[in-house]
């Protein structure tokens, strides 16, 4: 198989004019790296403040990036103009605009968003004003506080959803020249929207996985008040698109379509590697395939940490189309965090001034960095040093508590890398009738007049006392003050 077309997401930022802003500064990749906040990549080595509009507009492939702990700004961003192909890529911080568009002013222009992580804020996102746009969202998020357009003028515009999530007031997908492709990732719409999305989707301008998955339309349930769309693969992928694993040895698996012809082997090709590029453009497919032209619903793949893979499987069902190509799947290898359950919440009671009782923790880490570590706290309690823990590095160990009230306890799980933390509450009473009361689904005894939560004597003694008085009113025409 020599050639291969695969579809890239693309998201249309709208345009906003540059009214009001101090200057247009150009990107020049002139710097030592290709980061936003670097000075000499921008024209007068002034990086853009949210007074200015910035253009990434050359030089040909460029890919200026925003990336984890830069907060970067600008009043009105563009990106793909003058007849070339640009990127902005936006792996983790955050970037702000007024408003924003991608595929600007020559249809020979290509402007593409690539936003892997972080946070991209913007008023209204158009993609394909007069060009090509591409919104390629494999995780982090884009929040609008207008509207998502796709495409604008006379462009092209495409939104891959691999991963992440876009919030936007609303979605205008104007023509046929538009296309959101939904895979992992979600799109959430302000207000009920099902019906213009349904339509959209009807048309056909509205896919799941390439044409090969389901889509998923829901208004109040995942998001209150907003409309959300998701889609899911009909080929089941594991690892779960857009999922995190720990790195290492990792299985992929899928489940297999039927055959034109019934009893007859599916066989797929299966394609892995951790650069997007190499599976889009497919110019080096022996390169990156890892299953050639059999029958099998698994294979093994080495994974290394903090580092995002894609994998694709297409299949052979006995049609003129084969093979079949498949849609594009992504996970991140990384480290887990470790998952801590401090316990359930305890209600009890003092005895002798004092209650000593085990703490009951789990914690579940993939081990990938080193054996993890523990530590319990104390957060919160009725009086200083009235909680003691006997062994606060232990997993299980015993508090003793000396005072009523309500402790915070937290228990933290480092693994080298990453912690985890969970906290549980001990709420201590006088007595057990008290901490029986404190009980949501408490009911009193019928007969426990003195409320002690006992039926006995105490309580014979009070029926006793009262019994055969009438508490009845006399007078049937009764004055109440």
């Amino acid at each position: 198989m020599s050639g291969k077309m695969r579809y890239v997401v693309c998201l249309v930022l709208l345009l906003v004019p540059f009214r009001g802003a101090s200057a247009l500064i150009s990107w020049t990749d002139g710097g030592a790296d290709s980061l936003w906040s670097t000075p000499q990549n921008w024209s007068g080595s002034t990086v853009p403040t949210a007074i200015d509009a910035a253009s990434i507009d050359q030089p040909e492939n460029t890919h200026c990036v925003v990336q984890d702990g830069m907060i970067a700004e600008c009043e009105t961003l563009r990106v793909g103009n003058g007849g070339l192909t640009t990127n902005l890529d936006i792996t983790g911080g955050s970037l702000t605009a007024s408003g924003a568009y991608i595929g600007v002013d020559s249809p020979a222009g290509h402007g593409i968003l690539n936003v892997s992580g972080g946070l991209f804020s913007t008023g209204s996102l158009q993609i394909g004003w007069s060009a090509i746009g591409t919104l390629n969202m494999n995780g982090g998020t884009v929040m609008l506080s207008d509207n998502l357009i796709v495409p604008g003028l006379t462009g092209t515009g495409t939104v891959n959803l691999r991963g992440g999530t876009i919030y936007a007031s609303d979605l205008r997908l104007t023509s046929d020249k538009g296309l959101i492709d939904v895979g992992a990732g979600a799109l959430v719409l302000e207000g009920d929207d099902t019906e213009t999305l349904q339509a959209h989707i009807d048309a056909g301008w509205i896919i799941a996985y390439r044409g090969q998955g389901t889509l998923h339309l829901d208004y109040d349930v995942t998001h209150p008040g907003w409309t959300t769309l998701t889609a899911t693969p009909l080929l089941d992928p594991h690892p779960a698109d857009g999922s995190l694993v720990s790195p290492g040895q990792v299985e992929l698996s899928w489940t297999l379509p039927d055959p034109c012809v019934p009893g007859e082997a599916v066989l797929v090709d299966v394609y892995f590697t951790d650069s997007l590029e190499a599976l889009e453009q497919f110019t080096d497919p022996a390169a990156i395939q890892v299953v050639s032209a059999q029958n099998v619903t698994s294979v093994l793949v080495q994974t290394e940490p903090k580092t995002r893979y894609y994998w694709a499987v297409d299949t052979y069902i006995g049609s003129e189309d084969d093979p079949v190509l498949g849609p594009i799947f992504s996970f991140y290898a990384d480290n887990m965090v470790p998952q801590v359950d401090a316990g359930a919440d305890i209600v009890t009671w003092l005895e002798d001034g004092l209650r000593t009782g085990a703490l009951d923790a789990t914690v579940t880490d993939d081990g990938a960095i080193a054996p993890y570590t523990v530590v319990w706290t104390v957060v919160s309690e009725p009086v200083e040093g009235a909680a003691g823990i006997e062994a606060p590095t232990a997993e299980e160990t015993t508090v003793t508590l000396t005072a009523t009230g309500a402790y915070v306890l937290q228990l933290e799980a480092f693994d080298g890398e990453y912690t985890g933390a969970d906290t549980m509450t001990i709420r201590v009473y006088d007595d057990a009738c008290q901490a029986a009361q404190s009980l949501p689904d408490y009911e009193p005894l019928v007969g426990d007049l003195n409320g002690d939560c006992r039926v006995d004597e105490l309580d014979m003694a009070l029926l006793e006392e009262h019994w055969m008085q009438d508490s009845s009113l006399t007078d049937d025409w009764y004055a109440v003050d």
